[in-house]
């Protein structure tokens, strides 16, 4: 019995937060059972008393660390339940480094490091032509952006991740730039090593591959056609917390089995 838990709405904690309510109202009429998930289950793993004993428990909400992470499946523990994700396998897509040496073939070239005192002597010796940064979780999409091309412009990305993230979550990521084509970049989802398209799309060869290899049962795949059109991976994410970019909430909720068990909600 899978039992879905979601983020309540900043103003009213009685029901779901208003961006992931479609997805709940959809999830209800698969006949699945929704509850709030508190952010005290995140911080000191309190007991999710809205979860059914033996329910298989899957996470829709916003991104949160490892240790968080962990202290929420402690709390569905404590509640009798299993996360259908567990900690090793969020952190497994959740951050880059764990991922990248499975499809290393199909994504940028790829360096980590653990400390920002570290990078201006990495990015010289690598001397390659530009480099996009990223922490082991979120690039940059404000201010000057990810893509630099010297030790200042990397200063530079360094202030303002720490800036707009407060932190540099596990260490940088030192990708090779590609070209790719304007507006092909899509998002697939991967359920019990099923590749789901947000619409009637053949699946790429890179994203099958990746359902094969990875060792987790709900995750995303991103990819985009490089100018000269080979698909390659641009990212994978924990399937919990990656939004609904390129689908609908009527398709992602069909991507789930059908499920007799009754509705309810808290």
């Amino acid at each position: 019995m899978y039992h879905f838990v979601l983020p309540p709405d900043g103003l009213n904690h009685r029901q779901v937060d208003e961006l992931f309510r479609p997805q709940a109202e959809h999830f209800l009429r698969r006949g699945y059972q929704v509850s709030l998930v508190p952010d005290s289950a995140f911080q000191d793993g309190s007991t999710l008393r809205q979860i059914p004993q033996g329910a298989t428990v899957i996470y829709r909400g916003w991104m949160v660390r490892p240790d968080e992470y962990t202290r929420f499946e402690t709390a569905v523990s404590n509640a009798g339940a299993t996360l259908l994700t567990n900690s090793n396998a969020y952190v497994l897509t959740h951050h880059l480094p764990n991922w990248y040496s499975v499809l290393s073939e199909f994504t940028p070239e790829t360096i980590s490091i653990r400390s920002a005192d570290d990078l201006k002597a990495r990015l010289e010796k690598l001397d390659w032509e530009a480099y996009f940064l990223k922490d082991f979780v979120k690039s940059l999409k404000v201010g000057g952006g990810s893509i630099v091309r010297t030790n200042e412009e990397a200063d530079r990305w360094v202030s303002e991740m720490l800036n707009y993230r407060d932190e540099l979550e596990g260490g940088i990521c030192i990708r090779r730039v590609e070209s790719y084509m304007t507006d092909s970049e899509c998002r697939f989802f991967v359920l019990n090593g099923v590749p789901y398209a947000p619409d009637d799309r053949s699946i790429p060869t890179p994203v099958a591959i990746a359902a094969q290899r990875i060792a987790s049962p709900f995750f995303t795949v991103d990819i985009a056609y490089t100018t000269t059109g080979l698909c390659r991976i641009v990212e994978l994410g924990d399937g919990q917390v990656s939004d609904l970019v390129g689908w609908t909430a009527t398709r992602f909720a069909e991507i789930w089995p059908t499920d007799a068990h009754p509705a309810s909600e808290t």
